[in-house]
């Protein structure tokens, strides 16, 4: 293999006879061979810190949601300060985190410079964010989407993370790889990572719209739920994109082929992409503070992305299904499993999603559940790439389990949520705020407190699975810094 312009699949799929091939499709990509590797890792780095960071704040959140561990906690703002620390390094810092790492690998060598500053930036935010809450005792508010510490460290670090980010999507637009003129598994990859950035460059837009249209009268929770409500809705298309890029390319990497053509599959691509454009739209109807407004971006995402996503559920399950026989290589196995537990988890958060009914904790069961959807999808993709940025293939029986056991977790603390929250345990509160009366209420948070120490236990295997493999590389890539 050349190392300049190695394979994104790691391995050789074994020949296959010609009606195999003409079962369905395979979806693999190439590294150009000026494809910076040194600033992919940068961002693979920052990522896995992220997690590492969120994953102690985590512990915070479920032992004060925990009955009978929550006694032993001055809880007061603590709660709601780690609830801010970990959904903006969970979700923001290690989705970005993720997004620039793919798309790094999906450039040319253009704008270098400015992808490390994007990256510096964006390191440097998240560092403020981190220790905001130990140097500023600004007032946490949950707004949706980012929550934030209202004090000067924290948006501060907020604020360089986003001009990080939107140097990140500025040098990815200029140096993106195009599709190319053949429209294969590869090409339709192509344009959906493509698509992730221009559905990332209009949230930022959105950001910017609503800062400057956003009532300076307001202030506190009103004023940010305001501020993120558009522009967080047009990111979700962003993570949406990203997981079925990843759920096709997981699928082709285990050597699966999928009943979904490259033609179809770039075509719902596009439907998720043309469905983010409601979002300025909604800016130029409506009143930036009306329901009208706030609804249009909520409807526009949950038609645009589900019907999106529901032909590649079908098509990747489907291949699942048809292959369930066919013999892994050791680095397969553990992304057969990322794929098994992303899909089930976001199918599950979906569900909750339609159940949902006033503000209970069945709304958090939901966005856990499609959140840690897109996760496992992005960490699979991790052990994919591993090889191909210089370190080890992770294989073994701690891989293969990693992803299970983070599965197993979140799955049982949305269980317990969706429990709790059918007797209107509410979200966003711990402690006695939870006001549990009786033994099903109590039972149930048990659950998700159960299953959140054993989601905390996977998430932080996974990066245990990642540094054991950085420690013994097994194929030097070029540095391409």
């Amino acid at each position: 293999m050349n190392p300049l312009n190695p394979s994104f699949d790691g391995h050789r799929s074994p020949p296959r006879s010609s009606a195999q091939a003409q079962a369905g499709h395979l979806y693999e990509l190439r590294l150009s061979s000026d494809t910076s590797l040194a600033l992919a890792r940068g961002w693979l780095w920052l990522g896995l810190l992220a997690l590492i960071v969120s994953g102690l704040f985590a512990v915070v959140l479920v032992l004060a949601r925990t009955p009978g561990l929550n006694q032993f906690l001055p809880l007061a703002d603590l709660f709601r300060v780690a609830l801010v620390v970990h959904v903006d390094l969970s979700v923001l810092v290690w989705f970005t985190a993720m997004a620039g790492l793919l798309w790094s690998l999906n450039s040319s060598a253009a704008g270098r410079r400015t992808g490390w500053a994007a990256w510096g930036l964006c390191a440097l935010g998240t560092a403020l964010m981190c220790v905001a809450p130990f140097a500023d005792p600004g007032t946490p508010l949950m707004a949706n989407y980012i929550p934030v510490i209202d004090g000067p460290v924290f948006l501060t670090g907020l604020l360089l993370f986003g001009v990080g980010t939107t140097l990140l999507v500025l040098r990815s637009l200029w140096a993106a790889l195009p599709p190319g003129l053949r429209l294969d598994g590869a090409a339709a990859l192509r344009f959906g990572l493509n698509a992730s950035v221009v559905a990332t460059a209009v949230a930022l837009l959105a950001f910017a719209a609503s800062f400057v249209l956003t009532p300076a009268s307001l202030s506190g929770k009103p004023y940010y739920e305001i501020l993120f409500w558009g522009g967080g809705h047009a990111l979700q298309f962003t993570w949406t994109l990203l997981m079925l890029v990843g759920w096709l390319w997981l699928a082709g990497a285990c050597g699966m082929r999928v009943p979904l053509s490259p033609r179809l599959a770039l075509l719902m691509f596009a439907l998720a992409l043309v469905s983010v454009f409601v979002t300025p739209y909604a800016y130029l109807a409506h009143d930036i503070a009306s329901v009208e407004h706030r609804n249009l971006h909520t409807w526009a995402m949950r038609i645009g992305g589900g019907l999106a996503i529901a032909p590649v559920t079908l098509a990747v399950g489907w291949g699942l299904m048809q292959a369930r026989a066919q013999p892994l290589q050791p680095n397969q196995q553990p992304l057969r499993v990322a794929l098994l537990s992303s899909m089930l988890l976001f199918a599950v958060g979906g569900i909750i999603g339609v159940l949902i009914n006033g503000n209970n904790v069945r709304i958090p069961a939901h966005y856990h559940g499609s959140i840690v959807g897109v996760t496992l999808a992005l960490m699979g993709l991790v052990y994919h790439l591993l090889p191909q940025l210089g370190w080890r293939a992770p294989a073994g029986r701690l891989a293969v389990w990693q992803p299970a056991l983070y599965g197993v977790g979140q799955l049982m603390h949305i269980v317990g949520l969706v429990w709790s929250g059918g007797y209107g345990v509410q979200r966003k509160v711990a402690g006695s705020e939870q006001v549990l009366r009786s033994t099903a209420e109590v039972a149930g948070m048990g659950l998700m407190g159960l299953g959140g120490l054993i989601a905390i236990i996977g998430g932080m295997l996974f990066v245990v699975v990642v540094l054991r493999a950085m420690r013994a590389p097994a194929v030097r890539a070029a540095s391409n810094s």
